[in-house]
């Protein structure tokens, strides 16, 4: 598995390990898609102390194509296992055959 981390801030440097470690932990019953996954970290202008770290994870995998999930909350680690448990939801739906359309019942008197 390929993982990607990004930042533009030099100090969330210190958030690569926790967030290699976390994805690769929570995709692991993917392993067998080949996953890619990319986690950018930001930090997002807001009141004091609230609700502005903001964590995107895009997962790549082979033949479901990439779902990107965007997640903000008070503190890194919950902003990256919302996004992460999101995507994880999102790439497996995106794998699931298509259901057939659900067909009426006619009633006749």
């Amino acid at each position: 598995m390929q993982v990607i981390f990004e930042s533009r801030q030099p100090w969330l440097e210190e958030l690569r390990e926790f967030a290699l470690r976390r994805v690769r932990q929570t995709t692991r019953p993917l392993g067998w898609l080949a996953p890619r996954a990319r986690v950018r970290l930001s930090h997002v202008q807001g009141a004091h102390n609230g609700i502005d770290k903001r964590c995107e994870v895009e997962l790549t995998a082979e033949g479901a194509g990439t779902v990107v999930i965007t997640s903000i909350a008070r503190d890194w680690g919950s902003a990256l296992q919302s996004a992460l448990a999101r995507a994880v939801r999102a790439l497996l739906l995106k794998l699931q055959p298509p259901r057939p359309p659900r067909r009426t019942i006619a009633y006749q008197r």
